[in-house]
């Protein structure tokens, strides 16, 4: 059965920091593609992070210099290191996984709700 558990999810101040975590099981994580997407209220899910197999990583504008993706394979985690979290990155954080090669094999988690207020 393959599972994709994120948490770290949770309540923060603007301008404060959070790390999601990813634990995959049920598949060969070294033949995975993985990424973070989020859907905001009355948004749709956007990529946020991609990581490839081999670590090299893809941000989207509004998180570059911000967010850090990376993976332990030994763990099979991936992580999303949040820093200056803004209120706009209140979201429903979701993990996925690409199979490198033939890219229609996915697999999302359940998704870790983020919430950036004062």
């Amino acid at each position: 059965q393959v599972q994709l558990v994120e948490s770290g999810g949770g309540l923060v101040q603007p301008g404060g920091s959070l790390r999601l975590s990813c634990v995959v099981s049920g598949i060969d994580f070294g033949h995975y593609d993985m990424s973070w997407y989020r859907q905001g209220p009355e948004k749709e899910r956007e990529l946020v992070a991609f990581i490839t197999t081999g670590g090299e990583t893809i941000y989207v504008d509004s998180v570059k210099g911000r967010f850090s993706i990376f993976r332990h394979h030994a763990k099979k985690t991936v992580y999303l290191q949040m820093d200056r979290l803004r209120q706009q990155d209140t979201a429903v954080y979701y993990c996925k996984a690409n199979h490198a090669t033939s890219r229609r094999v996915e697999f999302w988690g359940q998704g870790t709700q983020v919430t950036v207020s004062s």
